[in-house]
């Protein structure tokens, strides 16, 4: 019998030249376990719990950090806790470590995204990533047909932050891997992976030629960046809205405002700056733009903040959609809520600042690199920028929070990076640093933040997977709310009055109870009701009734979990409307509605009337009213004074009463009738006037 095991099987069908046929053609991947395995130090580049491509990976960065992988093996048990380094555990975490070493290093060398190599290499390691193991991994082979998955793509992307961020990791894949039209389900396909690398590139150069403009210089004497410019070329001008006036220009976007410059004769004017960075509670919204003050075209951003006296609207002119705008209002809210987060957590200069700061240029810089993809589908490009996603989140406050606190927490000094430093991923100021693109005053060379570590889940993370854990709950709840909305007021009408029918009939047995058209239960609920009032019960009765509605809620989850069964409603759907009909209905119901605000109106001026004396003789006895009102409240106890209203009001129908309050309620409404209602004028407002208001 063999002694053989099945990983030697499997390693020696990989290594065996002679049953290359059964791989299909010959790929680089191929070659480098041919070279490891006809290596003289085969032995300390092959780690045989491993599988090959994980080894394949490793080897390649253990030339990039100049050690052997026994090496990095070595430095890796003793870095890694006990937890990171179980057996059952090891491959993935260290394929995790010498990955997040490789990868550190590797982004220091200038226009790494711009080699073909490196592309390669930080693909590789998420396919590596899904078969770490010598047992996860039959005759598998890397070529360019390879595709990978969420899991894996969460895991190493973010480790390079120019690449991905772990808040938007999920939606950015989503992109990508929709793009790939791939018959392997959600998986990612190398060709779009690295166009959208090839992308980054292409955004990274345009941002730095635009910061380093002549042009723009007085940007740049603000100590401020330039992230966007639109509306350079004169045929697709930006348009500023300001009132009745509209001008044409260019918008340029920095990192703590936004810029707008009307085109002059054969020059720009001078530019207006309106701040993100300073806390003028701003609103930055969508709009709606047209001529002479219509509102016909959504292809607009309206700014408004407490130092202007009105709105400013830019506009994004475009023949058709406006991709355009959603661009611009994502971008700005970018900036804008990077600076709101900032001032929330007291971040004011230093490292934490940078970082921020970076994280949001970095978000912009793949939203470039997206639209370089030229995807025929709409992108919502607020889902792949970190704080824009942060605000529609739900729990996306406690992301920001937990980012905060790792920003100033986890600031390592290189010097301890041997220590437990070389377990993390590069910072974001740090990948911004690298990629020329300076934002901040703070050096770089000694410090590094990291998000990802290796063999673990950082806070970070935990805040991002329970935030998106919610959110599909929302997403849940919102498709049953879209399911039962319903077209017409007739059936909506229906549908409100079935779900208030079980209340409609409570408050039917009350009036029934209050009228006493039954006596004797009238009796038996006002004599209940005062003992309970008189002897101080009131609050428990209210607790009694709040338990009651708890236990009925757990008896019916517990009723509908054993009979599994949907508790739906059923509504007589009314006779189907014509337009006519539906047009009288909606009439009907806005003259109704105006009856009930012209009701309200009458109210108030009558008691305008009663307060400015315009009728002396009811105001005195409306005063008097409110004195012996004044006096009971002085003189009696609370639980008297709420036996005393509850029983004039409950016995006011009962047979004893009954004469004498109609007789009453003829008097009140007699005298309330004879009230003037306080007169009104109306102003008409001026043209100009109406002109500064808008």
């Amino acid at each position: 019998m063999s002694s053989k095991t099945p990983r030697d099987v499997l390693e020696g069908l990989v290594k065996d030249t002679s049953l290359k046929w059964l791989l299909g053609k010959q790929t680089s991947m191929d070659d480098e376990i041919e070279e490891i395995e006809n290596s003289p130090s085969a032995g300390s580049n092959w780690i045989p719990e491993l599988s090959p491509v994980a080894n394949v990976v490793n080897r390649r960065c253990s030339k990039i950090l100049g050690v052997s992988v026994n090496e990095l093996q070595d430095s890796f048990r003793q870095e890694a806790s006990g937890s990171v380094k179980q057996p059952s555990m090891f491959p993935r975490n260290f394929l995790e470590y010498c990955c997040f070493r490789a990868l550190a290093l590797s982004v220091g060398v200038t226009g790494h995204l711009s080699d073909k190599t490196f592309r390669r290499l930080t693909f590789d390691m998420m396919v590596a990533w899904e078969v770490p193991s010598a047992a996860s991994q039959s005759l598998l082979s890397v070529d360019g047909d390879s595709t990978v998955g969420l899991e894996a793509f969460s895991r190493i992307a973010p480790a390079v932050p120019i690449i991905a961020d772990v808040i938007i990791c999920e939606n950015l894949f989503g992109v990508l891997q929709a793009s790939s039209s791939s018959s392997n389900g959600l998986r990612l396909h190398f060709s779009v992976y690295d166009k959208y690398l090839y992308g980054l590139e292409r955004a990274i150069k345009k941002m730095k030629s635009q910061s380093e403009s002549s042009l723009l210089s007085y940007v740049r004497s603000k100590g401020e960046k330039i992230l966007e410019i639109d509306g350079t070329v004169t045929t697709q001008p930006v348009l500023e809205h300001i009132g009745m006036s509209t001008w044409p220009g260019r918008l340029i976007l920095t990192d703590h405002a936004l810029y707008f410059e009307a085109i002059k004769v054969v020059s720009f004017d001078t530019p207006k700056r309106y701040s993100l960075s300073e806390d003028l509670k701003q609103v930055i919204k969508p709009e709606l733009t047209g001529p002479w003050g219509t509102r016909l075209f959504d292809k607009a951003v309206s700014y408004k903040s407490i130092s202007l006296p009105e709105p400013v609207v830019m506009e994004f002119p475009e023949l058709k959609g406006h991709t355009r705008r959603d661009y611009w209002l994502a971008i700005i809210r970018e900036v804008l809520y990077v600076h709101m987060y900032m001032n929330k957590f007291k971040i004011g200069t230093g490292v934490a600042k940078d970082e921020a700061i970076s994280k949001a240029v970095l978000g912009i810089l793949r939203v470039q690199a997206i639209q370089e993809l030229g995807l025929t589908n709409p992108v919502r490009y607020e889902n792949l920028l970190p704080f824009n996603l942060c605000d529609q989140l739900p729990g996306g406050d406690h992301i920001l929070q937990t980012l905060a606190e790792m920003s100033s927490s986890r600031v390592l000094d290189r010097t301890n990076k041997a220590k437990e430093g070389t377990l993390y991923s590069i910072s974001a100021s740090d990948m911004v640093s690298q990629l020329g693109l300076v934002f901040g005053t703070s050096p770089r060379s000694s410090l590094v933040v990291g998000e990802v570590v290796v063999g673990d889940v950082n806070p970070l993370e935990k805040a991002v997977r329970q935030s998106r854990k919610n959110y599909e709950k929302v997403v849940l709840a919102q498709e049953t709310v879209n399911g039962v909305k319903v077209d017409g007021i007739d059936t909506n009408l229906a549908v409100m009055k079935e779900l208030l029918l079980p209340v409609m009939e409570i408050g039917n047995w009350l009036l029934s109870l209050a009228y006493w058209d039954d006596p004797v239960k009238s009796f038996v609920l006002c004599l209940f009701s005062t003992f309970i009032i008189y002897r101080g019960w009131v609050g428990y009765v209210f607790a009694f009734a709040s338990l009651f509605i708890a236990g009925f809620i757990l008896l019916t989850r517990c009723f509908s979990k054993r009979e599994k069964v949907m508790i739906e409603l059923k509504v007589m759907a009314p006779a189907p409307m014509n337009t006519m009909e539906q047009l009288l209905a909606v009439q009907n119901a806005i003259s109704q509605l105006e009856q009930l605000v012209q009701d309200a109106n009458i109210v108030l001026l009558k008691l305008r009337a009663l307060l400015l004396s315009l009728f002396p003789q009811a105001s005195e006895k409306f005063a008097v009213a409110i004195v012996a009102a004044s006096t009971m409240m002085l003189l009696l106890s609370w639980n008297r004074l709420i036996m005393v209203v509850f029983l004039e009001l409950f016995t006011r129908y009962s047979p004893p009463r009954r004469a004498s309050t109609e007789r009453l309620m003829r008097r009140l409404r007699e005298w309330w009738f004879s009230i003037p209602a306080a007169p009104v004028i109306l102003e008409q407002q001026n043209k100009d006037d109406n002109k500064k208001t808008k």
